[in-house]
């Protein structure tokens, strides 16, 4: 099978870890058989600055972008699209051409603001990190920033928060790509979790809270062991020794979410699992993912990710090995 070729733009002043997250995280997205599933190649038109005392030297050119079927542009901590808003004229060609492509093209942190400079996110939803929502929010008004969440996919074009969210952003493409089986390898490999919950809200500057006592993490544990049971917010605030009211403040801060919206997440990403690794028919599913019914389930799959389950298991089910 043809390697998917991931182009990784590196501009002056790039952010290093954000430079370096795309092919940690591509290269580990690996098939049964262990083989690489992307093709990752660092481009530049020369030299560049890194933000982290370095100088890097990309192995290719431009042209890397004329045949890539994924553009990323990682970070960066200086220049014009974080300054005035202006862009180097080949590399806004550049993006403009692979946008004409129906190319994906992907930011990581401040790499928003390069494809803002390149007009490509006027009047469409986009993240970046929140450290910068005034200067880069004030500097392209047309855009729809989104400055809580870790990261848009916006169909073609897909943005993320900064630094970690980079990560989160790559492996929702392999996930997208391949599946969640494939996506999980790629985390375990990479010793990251598979998905995070919540958004930029719960990292945010603020106070240590002064409220003494555990947090919720034990409650979530709990709560995933019981995914086909009818498990309430009644119910996780009396494990985690709370009042709804205290345990709901609680992990709202510690994952962005609500006890409600976390806990469907959670059964939405399991009942993807089910449907790529077993066999079991679709109501099944639904009950032992806490759904309820096919009906709950379509409709909930609908809303994630925009296909049916029974699509969703033709484009991602593994072939179930006989056994020897």
């Amino acid at each position: 099978m043809e390697k998917h070729r991931v182009a990784v733009l590196a501009l002056d002043h790039v952010v290093g870890f954000d430079l370096g997250t795309p092919p940690q995280v591509f290269h580990a997205a690996r098939d049964a058989d262990r083989q690489r599933l992307y093709e990752v190649r660092v481009c530049g038109a020369g030299p560049v600055r890194s933000t982290a005392g370095f100088t890097v030297v990309p192995d290719h050119g431009l042209e890397e972008l004329a045949t890539a079927g994924t553009i990323i542009v990682p970070g960066i901590g200086g220049g014009g699209p974080v300054t005035d808003g202006t862009l180097p004229a080949e590399i806004r060609s550049a993006l403009h051409e692979a946008a004409a492509r129906n190319v994906r093209i992907v930011s990581i942190c401040t790499g928003a603001s390069v494809l803002a400079a390149a007009g490509l996110l006027d009047g469409r939803p986009a993240a970046t990190h929140w450290a910068w929502a005034k200067r880069i929010g004030g500097l392209y008004p047309r855009v729809n920033w989104n400055f809580d969440v870790l990261f848009v996919d916006d169909g073609d074009i897909l943005t993320s928060a900064g630094v970690g969210a980079g990560v989160d952003l790559c492996l929702h493409i392999v996930r997208n790509d391949h599946g969640a089986e494939v996506a999980n390898r790629a985390a375990r490999r990479c010793v990251v979790p598979a998905f995070r919950e919540g958004g930029q809200a719960q990292y945010i500057e603020r106070p240590i809270p002064q409220v003494a006592g555990a947090g919720t993490e034990t409650t979530r544990a709990w709560a995933l062991d019981r995914l086909a049971e009818p498990v309430s917010l009644e119910d996780m605030a009396a494990h985690a020794r709370m009042s709804v009211r205290t345990f709901t403040r609680r992990f709202r801060e510690e994952t962005g979410l609500s006890p409600r919206q976390w806990l469907l997440r959670q059964r939405v990403a399991h009942a993807q699992l089910l449907l790529e690794s077993t066999d079991l028919g679709v109501d099944t599913v639904a009950r032992r993912s806490g759904l309820g019914s096919a009906t709950a389930l379509r409709q909930h799959l609908q809303a994630t990710i925009g296909v049916a389950p029974s699509a969703y298991r033709k484009t991602f089910r593994q072939p179930v090995q006989s056994a020897s």
